[in-house]
């Protein structure tokens, strides 16, 4: 993780060895469906494609009003670009594994684990970064807030990698000039090493956000997918040749 989330918590930096890809949580609602996709039991068949997606988000029309940086010390590059129905950006993927603590994400794992998220489950209690795929976007401020563009909790997001999508939801907010996380169950399902000490993905990720979406309870991952897809089909429908 490149910093901590605004949700911070005091960080025990005890450090153990890195987690390897056979380590790592198993992921019930994201398993390989078809070649160029990953997802949930019963979303194999007909699934959107990554390709489809990468080129109706191929231009950027931007909507921020400055750029993000990927890391502290990194340029500040990368806009915030809007197309109909959805805003996207293309950065790296850093491993946000804040939230309920336990086997993959805590104290230990995680030098910057913070044990709360920006948003709660419908019980309250903080989300599992290792469970559930979700997306953290960066706090609103003068660069972008992303309340205005109908991007808030819950909302779906699609998350592309090579030729994976995964669908996940808005789960946490970021630093203000920050862009580009995800949580370890949203790198698990794109095939990226979740470990947030030197995992993640250093560039080659596109972030999705279909404005005005939203999956209640958040935590219903399979919800995500399903609603996901239905809206990756429209995104893609009223984009074309666009």
């Amino acid at each position: 993780m490149r910093a901590q989330s605004l949700t911070l918590a005091a960080a025990a930096a005890a450090l153990l060895a890195p987690t390897t890809i056979s380590d790592v949580a198993p992921l019930p609602d994201a398993v390989p469906e078809r070649a160029g996709n990953a997802g949930p039991p019963g979303n194999a068949a007909g699934g959107v494609r990554a390709a489809d997606l990468l080129a109706a988000v191929r231009d950027c029309m931007p909507v921020s009003h400055g750029l993000y940086r990927t890391d502290d010390g990194a340029p500040a590059d990368i806009p915030v670009c809007g197309k109909r129905g959805a805003v996207f950006w293309k950065a790296d993927l850093d491993i946000d594994c804040d939230g309920r603590r336990g086997r993959y994400c805590n104290e230990s794992t995680d030098p910057l684990f913070a044990d709360a998220t920006a948003f709660q489950q419908s019980d309250g209690n903080q989300l599992d970064a290792a469970a559930l795929p979700y997306v953290v976007v960066p706090a609103a401020s003068h660069i972008w807030d992303h309340e205005e563009h109908g991007v808030r909790s819950g909302t779906v997001a699609a998350v592309i990698h090579g030729d994976r999508v995964q669908y996940a939801v808005v789960g946490d907010l970021g630093p203000e000039g920050l862009i580009g996380e995800a949580s370890y169950a949203t790198a698990r399902g794109l095939g990226i090493r979740p470990d947030p000490q030197g995992g993640g993905a250093a560039s080659g990720v596109t972030y999705i956000f279909f404005e005005g979406s939203g999956v209640s309870p958040i935590e219903n991952a399979r919800a995500a997918v399903a609603e996901g897809e239905r809206l990756a089909r429209e995104f893609i429908r009223r984009n074309e040749d666009r």
